[in-house]
Parts: C-alpha cells; sequence; structure tokens
C-alpha cells in the first residue's frame, strides 16, 4: 500500500517541482538604475519596450526560426528605441561622434561574428550577423565594416540618426566633469560617475531544435576616446554560446574582457559541472572583486536562466516557452 500511495503522489509531487522552461532571454543594460530616479512614465516604456523585444523573438521561436533569428528580432526591437544605449539610443564618444559594436554567436557550431566602432549602420546586430553568415571572417572593424555592411544590402543611414538630445547632454555633462576635475587623469571611472546606466542590450534564446544563440549590441561608454573597444563584440568577453549555454554581457567593458567574463560561465559549466546560476554568479562576483561592475544574462540548453548583477539595477527579462513574460528593473 505504501509503494501505491508513493506512486499516486509522484505525479503532484513532480508537477510542484517541475522548472520552468525559458526560451529567451534579454537585457537592456545594468547600472544605478533605482525607483527613486525613475519617473512611472520613464518606467512603463522601459517595461513596454522589453516586453515588446521579448514577444517579437518568442514569435519567432514559435514560428519555427532559429535562435539567430529570434535575437536578431529581439535586439532590433531595443536598437530602434532611444530608451536603450545601442543603436537610435548610442552614446557620444568624446569627440561627438556615435561608435557602435554588435556581436553574435550560434551556439550550434560556434559560428560567430562581430562589428566594432561603426557609424552609419542602422542595426549593427544585423552587421554582426551578415558577418557570421557571408563572411570567413569574425570581426570587422570600422570603415570597412560599413562597406561590407552596405554590399550585403544592410540599412545605412547618415550619422544624424543616431543623435538624441539625452545622449548629447550626457556627453556636456561628462566634458565639462572631465575639465572640473583635476584629478581625472588618475581617476578610472570618472566617465561612470556622470552616467552609470550601461544601456547595453542583449538576447539569449533556445530555438524548437534545441539550438541556443547569443547577441548584444552596444553604444559603448559616454566620452569613450581613441576609438575605445569594450567587451561586446570580442567574443568570450560578452558574448559566447556553445551548444550548453548562451551568454550576454552588460557593464564595464575592460573588466568583462579581461574576466573573460561570458566563456568562463560556460567553461564553469563544461569543466567544474556546475549549474547555470552558480556559474554566472561567480563570474560577477570576480569582476566585482577586480573593480568593475555590470551583469549577464545566461540561458541553458534545460531552459535554465541566470541574471546576476552587481549594480542597483538592470533593465532584463524572460520568456517561458508558454509565452509568459516577466520583466524586471530593480535588484
Amino acid at each position: 500500500m505504501r509503494k501505491l500511495a508513493l506512486l499516486l503522489l509522484f505525479p503532484v509531487s513532480a508537477l510542484l517541482f517541475a522548472q520552468t522552461k525559458y526560451v529567451m532571454v534579454i537585457h537592456g543594460g545594468a547600472g544605478t538604475i533605482t525607483r527613486e530616479s525613475m519617473t512611472p512614465e520613464k518606467e512603463a516604456a522601459y517595461r513596454q519596450k522589453l516586453t515588446e523585444a521579448l514577444q517579437t523573438g518568442y514569435n519567432e521561436i514559435q514560428n519555427g526560426k532559429s535562435a539567430v533569428e529570434a535575437v536578431a528580432a529581439s535586439i532590433v526591437i531595443l536598437e530602434d528605441s532611444p530608451l536603450f544605449n545601442a543603436g537610435k539610443g548610442s552614446v557620444f564618444t568624446h569627440d561627438g561622434k556615435n561608435e557602435m559594436d554588435a556581436a553574435i554567436m550560434f551556439g550550434k557550431d560556434k559560428s560567430a561574428g562581430a562589428v566594432a566602432g561603426v557609424h552609419t549602420i542602422k542595426n549593427p546586430i544585423k552587421a554582426a550577423i551578415a558577418v557570421m553568415q557571408k563572411s570567413q571572417h569574425v570581426i570587422l572593424i570600422g570603415r570597412g565594416a560599413e562597406e561590407f555592411a552596405r554590399e550585403k544590402g544592410l540599412d545605412i543611414v547618415l550619422p544624424s540618426y543616431f543623435w538624441t538630445k539625452e545622449r548629447w547632454d550626457g556627453l556636456q555633462r561628462a566634458r565639462q566633469k572631465e575639465k572640473s576635475d583635476k584629478t581625472s587623469k588618475n581617476n578610472t571611472k570618472n566617465a561612470f560617475e556622470i552616467d552609470q546606466k550601461f544601456g547595453t542590450v542583449g538576447a539569449v534564446a533556445l530555438d524548437k531544435n534545441g539550438d541556443l544563440a547569443a547577441g548584444t549590441s552596444t553604444g559603448g561608454m559616454t566620452n569613450k576616446k581613441w576609438n575605445r573597444i569594450g567587451d561586446t563584440p570580442i567574443i568570450g568577453a560578452g558574448t559566447f554560446a556553445n551548444a550548453q549555454v548562451g551568454i550576454s554581457a552588460t557593464g564595464w567593458g575592460e573588466y568583462f574582457i579581461r574576466a573573460t567574463a561570458a566563456r568562463t560561465v560556460a567553461a564553469k559549466m563544461e569543466y567544474q559541472n556546475k549549474d547555470i546560476k552558480s556559474s554566472a554568479r561567480e563570474v560577477i562576483d570576480e569582476i566585482g572583486a577586480m573593480g568593475g561592475d555590470g551583469g549577464l544574462i545566461a540561458l541553458d540548453r534545460d531552459g535554465h536562466v541566470a541574471m546576476p548583477f552587481n549594480t542597483a539595477g538592470m533593465y532584463r527579462g524572460t520568456v517561458t516557452e508558454k509565452g509568459e513574460i516577466d520583466v524586471q528593473i530593480y535588484k
């Protein structure tokens, strides 16, 4: 009788402890994002756009499209919004220009593509995908990347397309701070004290074939100089995917590069048999110990998600295989 009772209870227990399976996770940047600094209208706008990005990517998955296509669809929504530091909402360099980076990686065969320091490509994530699928290279930069994108029929726009008042004003504050701070040469955190909302966007998707893809797109850091490149287009730092897990990062890129952050998450899972949450958390803790800040999103082949960060907030969201969307902003 006891065995029979246990057997009868098993289906109920299985239902109670069933793991929610996610098919997509996205981020819109990490930083000093607090309720106190956010108006209700702006918070609603962020939530709406993140929801739209998740729904768009989810629709691609439901229609049988690949993880790469789902990631692209979601990131394009965020690149076209001035709310995020990518595409239309990209921040300005010290010279008053917009320099954008993006990367994509397909976990099934570890194919990858990236562009860096581009000024005229409307959707850098599409250019990264074109590099992956239509060239023998992994990273193209500057004018060469723009020429390649033009040859492949991608949308090319005037640099003025990316101008927004909020980002321009952010640059002026950064310039003024730099002028007035006599110790700025020794203060490597100076630029981040001006605007600590790292608006880099990213997405990881799990398609119906069980394949993963991860993508990231960014405008870099306000007031950056000398054609600085962060972690976003560097495969293994800000973007990585294999057959087991996909990762996209956001934050202080120099630290994510030094920690080979995205690849390290995957390596902890592959070689140390750690779960996705422990692996992701350990990497963010390492970056914090080094003096860096930011966060990352990760999704594994079983539909498990991790979204650790060490800042006040991170724009982030998930969608389950049933289409249930959850968007979060604060810690």
